[in-house]
């Protein structure tokens, strides 16, 4: 293994900026390259940065003979053909968030690393902030006793992505605030609890704004197509597992409630806890007196609370992965279960 991994960074929009810097960020990786179908911003990245390689097609960072590894940020349909590709070129993959458009995609790249013998990981972010691994810290060490229900939750008030851009098109996202913030508080719901053996799930997801031009944010730097918004701006679901615990998740864009709020909430025999803004612990304490206590000096597992660190430490046999493939898939399949029941409005098995 070469002391300096050389990284190739395949889409160069507002999540590219977080990936190169992450992976800047360790010691013995450098991005070198980065691809683009927009000059403009590769060129933006390339400066930014220092990368030596700019190009506009993703195939030339994966056939570089001089690229160990890639990170792939882009809309979501492409996903499985660049990460799949990436790993058969012999190259380590990160990937961003959500997996695939479907468990079976997810299922063929996890085939593909085992085949090529790389490391690939889902870049689930959320895992590593150091609020979210204090709470973990605490379920580890028994403090909740038996966790047997949670509740997590992202919601904005008008917060959708803008208007034209691909994450409002199914075509090529897949599905909308579920996919895109939603899964982050489904996965560190899961990382949290540990359990990893959903059953059933049952949801619906509604398109009532983002359709009618209301409540468009301001973040997103892909470029602008036709105006299409065909994908959920607010989705709901209970998930039950094989222990009986469950979970409710709920997720938007465009939501008219009281206030924005974001928080994984979890319950215990022995206590409670919830991880923003910062992590509590709830409990019993004497005569029954509600105790709530915000955890000091916890030792956590990943200290430097950054993903991209994590991966090239694994890569370079360092460090075991926080977010393995299989827990990705595990997400992936709730998610695939959340739009089918919502379809069909019907319960599905989780299999």
């Amino acid at each position: 293994m070469k002391t300096t991994l050389r990284v190739g960074m395949i889409g160069a929009g507002a999540i590219a900026f977080n990936h190169c810097s992450g992976i800047n960020s360790h010691p013995q990786a450098k991005v070198v390259a980065v691809a683009d179908l927009n000059r403009r911003r590769a060129k933006t990245i390339q400066k930014k940065f220092g990368i030596d390689k700019t190009a506009t097609q993703w195939k030339d960072i994966i056939s570089d003979p001089d690229i160990d590894a890639v990170s792939v940020a882009l809309p979501n349909m492409f996903h499985a053909p660049v990460a799949i590709a990436a790993l058969k070129a012999g190259k380590h993959v990160m990937l961003d968030k959500p997996f695939a458009m479907n468990r079976h995609e997810a299922e063929r790249i996890i085939d593909a690393a085992k085949e090529a013998g790389k490391t690939f990981m889902l870049g689930m972010n959320i895992r590593f902030m150091e609020n979210v691994q204090r709470v973990k810290a605490l379920t580890e060490k028994g403090e909740l006793g038996e966790i047997y229900h949670a509740k997590a939750y992202y919601l904005r008030q008008s917060g959708a992505p803008k208007f034209g851009t691909w994450f409002c098109n199914k075509k090529l996202s897949g599905g909308g605030c579920m996919l895109d913030i939603g899964v982050h508080m489904l996965d560190s719901c899961l990382y949290l609890m540990n359990n990893w053996q959903p059953v059933s799930v049952f949801g619906s997801t509604y398109t009532k704004f983002g359709n009618r031009g209301i409540g468009e944010g301001s973040w997103g730097m892909s470029d602008k197509g036709k105006q299409v918004f065909d994908v959920d701006d607010f989705a709901t679901a209970l998930i039950k597992f094989k222990n009986g615990a469950t979970v409710q998740l709920d997720a938007s864009w465009v939501l008219l409630c009281e206030t924005p709020k974001t928080n994984i909430e979890l319950f215990g025999t022995k206590g409670g806890a919830a991880a923003f803004p910062t992590a509590r612990l709830f409990k019993f304490g004497k005569k029954g007196k509600f105790d709530i206590k915000e955890p000091k000096n916890v030792k956590i597992a990943y200290p430097k609370c950054n993903r991209f660190v994590n991966w090239v430490d694994v890569i370079l046999g360092k460090d075991k992965p926080m977010c393995t493939p299989a827990q990705a898939l595990t997400v992936q399949k709730i998610l695939d279960g959340i739009y089918e029941s919502s379809k069909t409005g019907k319960e599905v098995r989780i299999r």
